[in-house]
């Protein structure tokens, strides 16, 4: 009986660890999980970059379980551990009924971070907003904001925004409904697979102050946070700014029962009115997507009647080339016919012109052998007597 227990529990415990691996190879980098979507993410400039060789991190929500809110982290400009390592972003991904979250990382190229809009280079797909030229990171500036008085190390590329732009209408998660569907691309998944390194303590930082900060949460700024980027990682700022907010929320605590009403009725619009978008954003996604479909069900569908017109086209050449073929093969054998009938009739006359002379000749022949024969005629014989028999005696 202990044999089987033992046997029993060894086989869960296999099953558990296949499922954990699977899950993981499914979720990979999920550190939390929510039960609800991240609301947009807003609309906000990117400030300057202020220190030469600083990296662009787009803001992001992140999500705090001991309140189930959502927190927006404002994006900021950060240094990257060494030259030559990019930051992949952050981003929310649906799985499993559950918004899995994907922590950021820095690497030798950009990752795979949901094909999210975070604008300020990172459109989607890879970051357009520079490249690393040795020790030395070159701005793009046709797409980030930098001080030029400061940073000198600069060129103009507009090509990369037409290239890696992904409209999602500020969505900030991947899949599910409403969701940008996007896969990662195989340059991307080489990425994946390559040396991480985590974020910097200047950026863990930064995320612990956003966190403290009440206004940055969906439930109170209905997801129009009031900081949305920094030029620098500035925990004091962001606390000043929560303390700031706290005294804010007493007072209007400590105001009439008619202003607390209007307050609650204010957010309760606000809230529908965001509830509202959320949908409208969510509907416009989902005809955009109907749109693409409908639009490369069409392009197949044209292509497919070009490879028909293509095809018939084809075949009626190949048939008039065939037919053509016909006419000269019978052309020819008809010139081959009369050639050969042409042969026998220049045969028959050169026959009949051989026997003609050879009728001429003997005919000529002839007209000489004639006076010959005359010549030859053989003379009369003279007749010759009969000579008498001697009598016979008679005796007696």
């Amino acid at each position: 009986m202990k044999k089987l227990a033992k046997i029993i529990f060894f086989i869960a415990a296999v099953t558990i660890v296949s499922a954990t691996k699977m899950y993981a190879q499914v979720s990979v980098g999920v550190t939390v999980q929510a039960g609800f979507a991240p609301p947009v993410i807003p609309v906000y400039v990117q400030p300057a970059c202020p220190v030469d060789g600083y990296i662009w991190e787009p803001g992001y929500w992140a999500w705090d379980p001991d309140v189930t809110d959502y927190y927006w982290v404002p994006g900021v400009w950060v240094a990257a551990p060494d030259p030559g390592l990019y930051w992949t972003p952050a981003y929310w991904g649906y799985n499993g009924g559950f918004y899995g979250f994907h922590a950021g990382y820095w690497g030798p190229s950009v990752g795979f971070y949901g094909g999210i809009n975070y604008g300020g280079g990172y459109y989607g797909r890879g970051f357009a907003g520079g490249q690393w030229s040795g020790d030395h990171f070159r701005y793009n500036t046709a797409v980030v904001n930098v001080n030029r008085t400061i940073i000198h190390n600069t060129y103009i590329d507009r090509t990369v925004i037409q290239r890696n732009t992904v409209v999602n209408n500020h969505v900030s998660y991947n899949g599910g409904h409403g969701g940008v569907m996007a896969r990662p691309r195989p340059e991307e998944q080489r990425a994946m697979g390559e040396r991480h390194i985590q974020p910097t303590s200047t950026q863990t930082a930064h995320v612990q102050a956003a966190r403290g900060d009440h206004a940055l949460f969906a439930k109170a700024n209905h997801g129009r946070p009031a900081i949305t980027a920094m030029a620098k990682p500035d925990p004091q700022r962001l606390a000043q700014h929560a303390h700031a907010t706290a005294n804010r929320s007493s007072s209007q605590t400590a105001r009439t029962p008619q202003t607390a009403r209007n307050n609650a009725n204010q957010r309760a619009v606000r809230t529908q009115q965001a509830a509202r978008n959320n949908a409208n954003q969510r509907v416009q996604a989902t005809r955009n997507n109907a749109q693409r479909q409908e639009a490369r069900t069409q392009q197949a569908a044209n292509q497919r009647v070009q490879q028909a017109r293509s095809s018939a086209a084809q075949q009626q050449q190949r048939a008039h080339t065939q037919v053509r073929m016909q006419a000269q093969h019978s052309q020819q054998q008809t010139q081959q016919r009369a050639q050969q009938q042409q042969q026998r009739m220049q045969a028959q006359q050169q026959r009949a012109q051989q026997q003609q002379r050879s009728l001429q000749a003997q005919r000529v022949e002839q007209q000489r052998s004639q006076p010959q024969r005359a010549q030859r005629a053989p003379q009369p014989r003279p007749q010759q007597q009969p000579k008498q028999q001697p009598e016979r005696e008679h005796h007696r």
